[in-house]
């Protein structure tokens, strides 16, 4: 199989994250999580607008709200927050907050987070000071309209990469400082998720120098693609037999994330960093093509 990757223009974050795929608008929307700024990337135009969140330091992820076009859920600290943008201007404001989780561990903040296929959050905290890959100070929560958030999963280190199955009834998660993605059985009516296992150990691949997971998204045919934030690399592995299909390398070393979209959702979209002074084109989002492979189309959340 040969894939074509290439860089989206002026698409550069320091610390890329959060890639979600907005079909209403033919949008990729992703984050520069450590400077409060979101991104849109207008297919059509080819062309990355950039907005600043007025008074906030964080940007940890981006989620199109259900039937407000200028309304987003944006992760600020530990608030998940509404945020209104026409997806143009330079600026963007916070205009209420959802919910906020551990509010007395001021060195903690929510990191990736994603909607199920019903439009319901899932999400994770991490500890952001000392060395953030040996600490397990995090925790895993979901959260739906009207409801209280619930805690998922306790003693996480980063909490990362989630990705759902509908058809085979999983849901997929990374811990970065485990190494591991699980799967957990997954009920889509009620979002409940139980019995988790591990699919995939990425020290398995390096083990001189373990990877470490960050990322990930699920395709039609129920494979995972899981972004290694130091191994310049997205694994496409089947999860059922933990087997690698496909190494996809990207040009630069810190993969963070990535999103299926494009007009018949069949582009792979990638987000990298550039953290401790990496060389160029650190920072740089990717589009891949030629996969052969389809994925699902961001789900909007439902408040």
């Amino acid at each position: 199989m040969s894939y074509k990757v290439e860089a989206l223009p002026d698409s550069y974050a320091g610390l890329g994250e959060g890639p979600h795929w907005d079909v209403a608008r033919q949008s990729l929307y992703y984050v520069d999580l450590e400077v409060g700024v979101i991104h849109r990337y207008d297919y059509k135009q080819n062309k990355v607008y950039k907005a600043q969140i007025q008074g906030e330091e964080f940007a940890s992820f981006i989620l199109p709200i259900e039937n407000r076009p200028q309304e987003f859920a944006v992760g600020c600290n530990r608030r998940c927050v509404v945020v209104q943008w026409d997806g143009v201007a330079p600026v963007a404001k916070v205009l209420r907050t959802l919910f906020e989780v551990q509010p007395g561990l001021v060195d903690n903040r929510i990191n990736d987070a994603k909607t199920d296929p019903r439009g319901r959050f899932y999400g994770g905290t991490m500890c952001c000071t000392g060395d953030i890959f040996t600490q397990f100070k995090g925790e895993l929560y979901d959260w739906q309209a009207g409801g209280q958030v619930r805690k998922i999963k306790g003693e996480v280190g980063i909490s990362n990469g989630l990705a759902w199955d509908e058809k085979a009834k999983k849901f997929y998660f990374i811990d970065t400082n485990t190494h591991e993605v699980h799967a957990y059985d997954y009920n889509v009516e009620t979002g409940a998720v139980a019995n988790p296992k591990v699919v995939f150990d990425l020290r398995k691949i390096r083990p001189n120098t373990p990877l470490y997971p960050d990322g990930m998204t699920v395709d039609t045919e129920g494979n995972i693609y899981v972004a290694t934030f130091n191994g310049g690399s997205v694994f496409k592995v089947n999860p059922s037999s933990g087997k690698i299909l496909l190494e996809i390398k990207i040009p630069t070393t810190q993969i963070t994330s990535v999103a299926f979209g494009g007009p018949q959702l069949d582009i792979l979209y990638v987000t990298t960093a550039n953290k401790f002074d990496q060389p160029v084109p650190a920072g740089t989002t990717y589009k891949v093509t030629g996969l052969n492979a389809k994925g699902y189309p961001g789900v909007p959340l439902k408040v």
